[in-house]
């Protein structure tokens, strides 16, 4: 698949809030300041279209992008970020939920993995509700380029066995760089088979 357009289509707290027009949804989330909105404009070649920011915690609303007229790309905030009030933090989590449990149109969400870090508990306890909530998804390594080859494969391998302690087998896993483009092809091949299911 290639992204030939890619419009921003609207900013909401709620469902209610969505777009309009009903098309299939693909998320990504991650804990703040994973590399998520970099991820997106590089999966769209456009380097603006999510606001990228090095302050964690940048996005707050569930973000829709209508790609090629015919799906949407959805960015939904990071969670796990600790600087915010307990009630904030609380309505974030509850808009996330929301969104993820009850979104007839999702159709996988991509958790995003920062690749030079041990997967944290953060992570792990919501990849756990998500399986337990049975919401199709799948693992994205970001910042690649970090690492050098062994350091990366052993942080990619290690992150696997952390996973396999929760789940039965493997979700689908990619690796990333924004910077370097590693990953986009894959990402957008997956993302495009399961648009066609």
């Amino acid at each position: 698949m290639k992204i030939v357009k890619a419009l921003f289509a609207g900013s909401s707290d709620s469902l209610s809030g969505r777009p309009k027009e009903r098309l299939k949804e693909i998320a990504f989330i991650g804990r703040s300041n994973v590399g998520k909105s970099s991820l997106i404009n590089m999966l769209c070649g456009n380097r603006t279209l999510a606001k990228t920011s090095s302050t964690p915690g940048k996005t707050k609303c569930v973000n829709h992008f209508l790609i090629n007229d015919n799906w949407y790309l959805v960015d939904l905030p990071g969670y796990g970020y600790a600087k915010m009030s307990l009630t904030a933090r609380h309505k974030l989590e509850q808009m996330i939920n929301s969104y993820i449990l009850t979104s007839p149109e999702l159709v996988t969400l991509f958790v995003l993995i920062d690749s030079r870090h041990e997967i944290g508990r953060n992570d792990l306890d919501f990849l756990t509700r998500l399986g337990e909530s049975q919401v199709p998804f799948a693992v994205i390594f970001t910042k690649a380029d970090k690492l050098g080859p062994k350091a990366l494969e052993d942080s990619i391998n290690s992150g696997k066995r952390q996973i396999l302690e929760i789940f039965e087998e493997l979700p689908p896993v990619f690796v990333s760089s924004s910077e370097k483009k590693t990953g986009k092809e894959e990402i957008l091949d997956y993302i495009d088979s399961i648009l066609k299911i």
